[in-house]
């Protein structure tokens, strides 16, 4: 493994500067994103899994690198600028997607790709309309406002594999009064809803699976839900098989998304099955390329969510026993429409129930204050419940984890750290990705490496 501690750029690095003269030996790129997955969620997702002398997959890739994530506008990104500065090697503002700063679309990876006669696919179990994999797709100066037509655009470019959750943002509801899954249907896309219908697909030409009306369940929460919605291992399987009937090659985004989700709510046990999912995909994807020799793979973050890590006295047997996500446990909870507040006795038995702690008086009151504090502020009041239930949890185990002050008082990001994150990489010019590099040098490296230049914007 190589890995060293001098900055690197796209730019200023001799060996990428020379690439456009060299016959590219990479057919088939495959990014996989993990949403907020810094140094410290990998961790302790390996304790959890493996224990202290076991390793991720991930860690077994053969180079290494740190990534910087600032935007343009602030030394902490939110999802929407650093998928952007990934997607296109270009920084921008918080909050936007797909565009320079002065609001200037911006083509990406993944067009340019297309627009070189390859087939391109992303896969998310957030909705596939926001920040990450719209970064690919589309463009839009409001995040929070732009979904719908990240949903139009897909469908105008036509990208030949799009899977995860959404589904609301191409309904009439969302459209106008437009069907925009029959839309795709018009075009030739085959349609999956759920886990059974994209076992059946049968390698069509295009394909668009949308499994929820917004995120997808987490993993933790499968169980609990019944859920027959498909893995991360699933849906890459099934894309890998679609895109990789073209001769002249693919791109493909596989985002594991409801990583940074769990960080958020300071879900330690949600961080864990998130990351092991992601890991698992990652493994499959390598295994698969592994028997070829023209596939890269890239795994990478966008961000550092909450700034987790393993401290000393984090109750490790302990956060192994909970069995539902913080947002599960959230949504278990009764509320005296009288007093706006959550009884004690209730939170205390489902605690019990789910997180295994005995919760004071005290604890209830300071939570029911905190709920109605965090509903008034930050980008996400509706998660106050599932981050503040995240954050007592946190506490009693003792996860090393930013506080829910920080958090709250995070204007853009509600809670992600300016942390460098990691990246690993496998296969043909992998060794491009060691040193220190900037989120805006991946996807140039990518073009370069693969003979497939942006298209001029």
């Amino acid at each position: 493994m190589f890995f060293h501690y001098t900055q690197v750029s796209a730019t200023s690095y001799p060996e990428v500067n020379n690439i456009q003269q060299e016959e590219p030996k990479v057919k088939n790129v495959i990014m996989m994103l993990g949403d907020g997955m810094g140094v410290g969620q990998l961790e302790i997702a390996r304790l959890l899994e493996h224990g202290k002398e076991g390793s991720l997959f991930i860690e077994t890739l053969p180079h290494v690198a740190l990534m910087r994530t600032y935007s343009n506008n602030n030394f902490v990104t939110d999802s929407a600028a650093g998928g952007t500065g990934i997607a296109t090697s270009v920084k921008t503002n918080n909050g936007m997607i797909g565009v320079k700063p002065n609001g200037k679309e911006v083509k990406s990876i993944l067009d340019a790709f297309q627009h070189a006669g390859k087939k391109v696919g992303i896969i998310s179990n957030n909705t596939v309309t926001d920040a990450t994999p719209a970064s690919f797709t589309g463009s839009t100066t409001d995040r929070w406002n732009g979904q719908e037509k990240i949903a139009r655009e897909m469908l105008k470019n036509k990208y030949d594999v799009i899977l995860g959750g959404g589904s609301i943002y191409f309904s009439p509801e969302k459209q106008k009064g437009i069907d925009l899954i029959s839309k795709f249907k018009e075009e030739g896309y085959a349609f999956v809803h759920d886990k059974t219908s994209l076992k059946k697909v049968k390698n069509p030409e295009r394909l668009l699976g949308l499994f929820h009306p917004t995120y997808m369940n987490y993993k933790l929460d499968y169980e609990q839900k019944k859920s027959n919605e498909p893995s991360l291992i699933e849906m890459t399987e099934t894309a890998l098989n679609v895109l990789s009937t073209n001769e002249k090659g693919f791109f493909l985004m596989v985002e594991g998304a409801r990583i940074d989700h769990a960080a958020h709510a300071a879900d330690a046990t949600g961080v864990w099955k998130e990351t092991i999912e992601f890991d698992n995909t990652v493994k499959a994807t390598v295994n698969w390329a592994k028997k070829r020799d023209d596939t890269l793979v890239i795994v990478l973050a966008d961000h550092e969510t909450m700034g987790m890590a393993a401290s000393e006295p984090m109750d490790i047997e302990g956060l192994k026993k909970i069995k539902a996500s913080s947002e599960f446990i959230a949504h278990k909870l009764k509320i005296d429409k009288n007093t706006g507040n959550y009884p004690a006795d209730n939170m205390k038995k489902i605690l019990k129930q789910y997180a295994h702690i005995d919760i004071s008086d005290d604890e209830v009151e300071q939570f029911n204050e905190n709920v109605k504090r965090s509903s008034q502020v930050g980008i996400y009041p509706q998660y106050a419940v599932t981050w503040e239930i995240g954050s007592l949890i946190a506490a009693h185990y003792n996860v090393g984890v930013m506080s829910r002050d920080v958090r709250a008082k995070s204007n853009t990001t509600s809670g992600h750290s300016g942390n460098m994150v990691p990246i690993f990489a496998y296969g043909p010019s992998a060794d491009r990705f060691d040193g220190v590099l900037d989120n805006t040098d991946i996807s140039k490296m990518i073009g370069e490496i693969s003979g497939v230049p942006f298209i001029k914007r």
